[in-house]
């Protein structure tokens, strides 16, 4: 194993422990199943209407999941950085083709978990099961209600800083193009914004 990979499971063993304290043992068992890919800009990881069998620890780079509809406009479900789980949580759980597709936006490397592997560790070791119920909670019910409601109630500049203050590299990492898409906005309101907010500083 190279020094690089050593320090990328690291980050996966510091993000999980951020959630639950795992034992050494369980973390050795997360570490048995856990297998590197690399990706370049543009590469897909993801295809939409592909069943999913990873989850995937994003260890360097950046991803977007996206939905194409059918005049081939698009829209960023989500942008996943360093330290962060990306996948397509409900095809991985219903074994259904995945609705949309994840897609690298900078050389990345990320760290594939087999997720029914992975499942079969969860029931099989409780603290790795409060991990589980931990991360779920906080990215896929808290995260994404206050995403849900800062769609409806925060305006777009709003919506922009909040992003800015959880990622504070990415406007430098991910072109304009996608981050507009992910606030649900056009990239020349974004643009508007960004010169509003130099203004103001």
């Amino acid at each position: 194993m190279t020094s690089d990979q050593q320090k990328y499971l690291n980050q996966l063993k510091q993000t999980i422990e951020n959630y639950y304290s795992i034992s050494e043992n369980s973390w050795k068992l997360i570490e048995n199943i856990a297998q590197f890919q690399t990706l370049k800009k543009g590469e897909t990881l993801l295809e939409n209407g592909e069943i999913a069998k990873n989850l995937h620890f994003v260890a360097k780079g950046v991803l977007r999941a996206f939905i194409t509809d059918q005049r081939g406009n698009f829209y960023n479900k989500n942008l996943f950085l360093e330290n962060y789980f990306a996948g397509s949580k409900v095809s991985l759980m219903l074994q259904s083709p995945s609705n949309f597709t994840i897609e690298a936006l900078e050389d990345s490397i990320v760290i594939n978990i087999n997720y029914k592997k992975y499942m079969e560790l969860i029931y099989q070791n409780d603290d790795l099961k409060n991990f589980y119920i931990a991360h779920l909670e906080k990215n896929w019910i808290i995260d994404k209600e206050q995403r849900e409601v800062a769609l409806v109630m925060q305006n777009a500049t709003e919506r922009y800083v909040g992003l800015l203050q959880k990622h504070p590299s990415i406007a430098d990492r991910v072109p304009l193009l996608h981050i507009a898409s992910h606030l649900g906005i056009t990239p020349t309101q974004l643009s508007r914004i960004r010169k509003s907010l130099e203004k103001d500083l």
